[in-house]
């Protein structure tokens, strides 16, 4: 018995290279509700109302809390007992998205706290509004000083996407599987897709040090 099967990946590798829509349609799509969303917990945090500043609190310590796994067999296998049966790849979509913008939102909280206090004070001097100060002066500063976190949270999506063929989305990772079933070969299939993810993330990297040189001319 052969412990990697050439022949095997490379007549299955398009049918698995298939599910690459999935895996990054659901990343990049995840990924902006994420940001967004964490923009804004991230600013409920830095509230001074001290009801909206705890629920967000919460709100990020559940979801960094509870695994990926969970809030998505929650979304896809839970809700039907509420009378809601929510496609798979819905339920994905919702599932990184809130999970992603909890991680994202400290990301940011600690990238504004990052900047300089004398930006805030030399602001307020001028006479500035402060959501003028904010969208300025203090954003530009700390979205560069969020980059190489945030690229870590978008890799780590990428590969966190497998998780998404439990409750059944086409995706690179549910491919594979198909294919390991059905020939009886699952290593053969699960060095295939290591690879791919691993490309995958190698050209993000090499954008996410494209991107820091270009923010660096900026400083």
């Amino acid at each position: 018995m052969k412990f990697i099967d050439i022949e095997l990946i490379i007549n299955s590798f398009w049918f698995v290279l298939s599910g690459i829509k999935y895996t990054l349609g659901i990343t990049l799509f995840s990924f902006s509700c994420g940001l967004v969303l964490g923009f804004f917990i991230s600013l409920a945090r830095l509230s001074p109302n001290t009801i909206l500043s705890r629920f967000a609190r919460i709100y990020v310590s559940i979801m960094r809390g509870v695994p990926m796994i969970v809030v998505l067999f929650v979304l896809y296998f839970g809700m039907p007992y509420f009378g809601l049966q929510l496609p798979a790849l819905l339920c994905a979509l919702i599932g990184f998205s809130i999970v992603s913008s909890a991680y994202i939102s400290e990301i940011f909280r600690s990238a504004i706290a990052s900047v300089d206090k004398g930006q805030w004070e030399a602001a307020r001097a001028l006479g500035l509004p402060k959501a003028t100060i904010i969208r300025r002066i203090i954003l530009p500063q700390a979205f560069r000083l969020a980059v190489p976190p945030l690229s870590n949270v978008m890799l780590d999506m990428i590969k966190s996407t497998s998780l998404t063929a439990m409750i059944t989305v086409p995706d690179i990772f549910q491919n594979a599987k198909i294919v390991g079933g059905r020939e009886w070969d699952y290593m053969s299939m699960y060095v295939l897709v290591a690879f791919i993810y691993w490309f995958l993330c190698f050209i993000f990297e090499h954008f996410q040090v494209y991107l820091e040189k270009r923010l660096a001319v900026y400083r």
